[in-house]
């Protein structure tokens, strides 16, 4: 029993240490550290850095993905905009609290994206009931849509690929085109 008591009694003596530890750095620098120990929260610190989510927000993200896809590729939303048009479920962002989803859609072929994204938000409070319904979840999350510009960057990015700058920097050099670049310089 007495063993028991000492070891608490360093625990807290470490602790104790730890604290006035801190407490002299921050005198000195002027700077609150990141340390658990004096109640910041490290999970809430970690995204609002902008950091990568967490498994969960990714995991849970996943299967909005895929329960709202299903639900577009049954047809389970009747509206005439929608019944026209495929729309693809590119990626969901999770809040990380879980109560909020953004789902990134684009029509397939890219025609009437305001259209689609319009009814997509008249039908936000049915596709939420259905969410909730095939994911078990403590809150079903709040839906909101956007169009997915992934594609738009991707197809900018070849663009740049194949222009002929850079073409030209991704060929090999031979001696020659360096005394070229030599004597055109002198």
């Amino acid at each position: 029993m007495a063993g028991g008591r000492s070891c608490k009694r360093r625990e807290w003596r470490a602790r104790l240490r730890h604290v006035l530890f801190v407490q002299a750095l921050v005198t000195l620098i002027g700077v609150l550290p990141n340390f658990p120990i004096l109640g910041v929260n490290m999970s809430r610190a970690h995204h609002q850095s902008g950091a990568e989510p967490s498994q969960r927000m990714l995991r849970v993200a996943e299967l909005i993905r895929h329960a709202s896809a299903q639900v577009f590729a049954r047809g389970e939303i009747t509206d005439p905009v929608l019944e026209k048009h495929v729309v693809t479920v590119s990626r969901v962002k999770m809040s990380p609290d879980l109560k909020l989803a953004t789902i990134y859609v684009m029509p397939l072929g890219g025609a009437d994206e305001p259209e689609v994204l319009a009814a997509l938000d008249r039908h936000k409070k049915f596709l939420r009931g259905e969410l909730a319904q095939k994911i078990n979840l403590k809150f079903a999350p709040e839906v909101r849509f956007r169009i997915d510009d992934t594609f738009d960057n991707v197809s900018r990015i070849d663009a740049l690929l194949n222009s002929d700058k850079v073409r030209r920097d991704l060929q090999p050099r031979t001696d020659g085109d360096d005394e070229a670049r030599e004597d055109g310089a002198a």
